[in-house]
C-alpha cells in the first residue's frame, strides 16, 4: 500500500452525557434540513460539554453558544449549543478553551446552564455539525441511543 492509498478517518465523540438524536429530529430547520452541513446532536442530560472531535480551536463566538474545531484532516465542525441561545447573549454559557488551542476528543470545552436555558424557553440541543461537507468522502450513521460525554458516536472518511 503506498502513502496515498491510507484511509483518513476522524472519529466523533459525545459532547455530552443524555440522548444521542439525528439532527433531523433537532428543532430547527436550518440545522434539521442539514442548511449549515451534516452531524449529528445530543440532547444534554448535564451542563459539562466536551470536544466532539480532537483539533484545533477555531472562532469562539462572542456570545459563546457555538464554537469552531478543525479537525486533523481538515473537517471543519461548528459546536452549537442550543438552539436561538445566540439570545441569551453568553449568560447560560462558560468557556475553557480558547482560539488556537489544541484539544483532544472528550476535553471538557465549556458548560451551559440547561436550566437557564429551559426558563429562557430555548431548545438546549448541542449539534456537531461538519460544515465543510466537501472534504467528506463517507459520512458513517449512528443509532440513536443514551450516551456518555466523549461516547464513541460516529465515524467519518475524510477526502
Amino acid at each position: 500500500m503506498g502513502l496515498f492509498s491510507r484511509k483518513k478517518v476522524d472519529e466523533f465523540v459525545a459532547p455530552a452525557n443524555g440522548d444521542l438524536i439525528h439532527l433531523d429530529k433537532v428543532s430547527d430547520p436550518v440545522f434539521s434540513q442539514k442548511l449549515m452541513g451534516d452531524g449529528y446532536a445530543v440532547q444534554p442530560s448535564a451542563n459539562e460539554v466536551v470536544a466532539p472531535i480532537g483539533g484545533v480551536i477555531g472562532t469562539i463566538f462572542p456570545t459563546k453558544h457555538a464554537l469552531m474545531i478543525t479537525s486533523k484532516h481538515g473537517l471543519e465542525i461548528m459546536l452549537h449549543l442550543g438552539i436561538d441561545t445566540v439570545e441569551l447573549k453568553g449568560a447560560p454559557f462558560e468557556v475553557f478553551v480558547k482560539e488556537g488551542q489544541t484539544v483532544k476528543a472528550g476535553q471538557k470545552l465549556a458548560t451551559m446552564d440547561l436550566e437557564e436555558i429551559k426558563a429562557a424557553s430555548k431548545d438546549d440541543a448541542i449539534m456537531s455539525i461538519i460544515t465543510n461537507g466537501d472534504s467528506v468522502k463517507e459520512m458513517g450513521s449512528f443509532d440513536e441511543k443514551s450516551v456518555t460525554a466523549g461516547d464513541d458516536v460516529l465515524s467519518i472518511d475524510v477526502k
